[in-house]
C-alpha cells in the first residue's frame, strides 16, 4: 500500500528503482560527513578506518575491524625526541682556574720536596679545583685545603698566598710518604682523614666513605695526566 500511495504513477518496478537512487542521494552526503569528521580526526592526530556494515551504513572508527577494514588516514608519527640544550656560557663568568694558573708554584714545591708535579695538580684539583680562596665547612684553606694545625706545623704564615699553601701541603704529603713507606694511598688517605685515622685502621686506608672516595679521585687524576 505505502509503495502505491508514494509512487501513484509509477510501476511498481520503476518505484524501486526510486527508491534505491533516493538512499543513493542520501548517502552522498553522509559519506561526505564522515570524511569531513575523518580529516578532523586527522587533525586531532588520531588514525581512522572506514567501511560499511551489513545494512549499508558507514562504519568510522579509530581502529581496525571488520566493519571499518580501510585505512582512511594514517596516524601522523610521532615527532622526533627533541634534544635538551645545553645552557650557553655565561661570557660575564669567571673561567675556572687550572693547573696551568699555578703552574710555577707547583713546579717549585715539587722540585723542593722530591714530589710529582702531577700529585700536587690532582690533590689540589680534589681539595680545592685550583681555588687559592677555598674554606671548607672545617676550616681547611687555601689550594690545598690546609687545617691551622697543619699550616702552623709547616710554617705557613699565609693560607690563601698560593706559593706557601702548596709548599705546606707539598711539605706535608712528603712526610706522610715517608710515614707510610711510600705507599701512596695510605699518604693522601692519612692527608684526608689524618695520620690518626690510618693508624687505627691498621695501615689501612679508613673505612670512610669521603676519604675512599678521595683516594680514588686523586689516583685518577693523576693517571689521567
Amino acid at each position: 500500500m505505502g509503495s502505491e500511495e508514494e509512487c501513484p504513477l509509477v510501476p511498481l518496478r520503476g518505484c524501486a528503482r526510486i527508491a534505491a537512487m533516493a538512499r543513493r542521494r542520501i548517502r552522498a552526503p553522509v559519506r561526505a560527513l564522515a570524511v569531513a569528521a575523518a580529516f578532523a580526526a586527522a587533525a586531532a592526530q588520531a588514525q581512522v578506518y572506514v567501511g560499511t556494515n551489513d545494512e549499508g551504513t558507514l562504519v568510522l572508527s579509530n581502529h581496525a575491524s571488520a566493519e571499518a577494514s580501510e585505512l582512511l588516514v594514517a596516524a601522523p608519527p610521532a615527532p622526533p625526541p627533541i634534544a635538551p640544550v645545553a645552557d650557553a656560557p655565561d661570557p660575564a663568568a669567571p673561567a675556572r682556574p687550572t693547573s696551568a694558573a699555578w703552574s710555577s708554584e707547583i713546579r717549585a714545591a715539587a722540585q723542593r720536596h722530591a714530589l710529582p708535579e702531577s700529585l700536587l695538580s690532582a690533590v689540589i684539583a680534589v681539595e680545592s679545583g685550583f681555588n687559592p680562596k677555598a674554606v671548607s665547612r672545617k676550616g681547611a684553606k687555601g689550594l690545598m685545603q690546609l687545617m691551622p694545625d697543619t699550616a702552623r706545623r709547616f710554617g705557613v704564615k699565609d693560607v690563601f698566598a698560593a706559593h706557601e699553601n702548596i709548599d705546606g701541603g707539598a711539605a706535608y704529603l712528603k712526610v706522610l710518604l715517608a710515614q707510610f713507606d711510600n705507599d701512596l694511598r695510605l699518604a693522601l688517605a692519612a692527608y684526608n682523614a689524618g695520620e690518626g685515622a690510618v693508624l687505627r685502621a691498621g695501615g689501612r686506608i679508613p673505612a670512610y666513605p669521603e676519604t675512599q672516595d678521595y683516594v680514588a679521585k686523586v689516583l685518577a687524576r693523576m693517571s689521567a695526566r
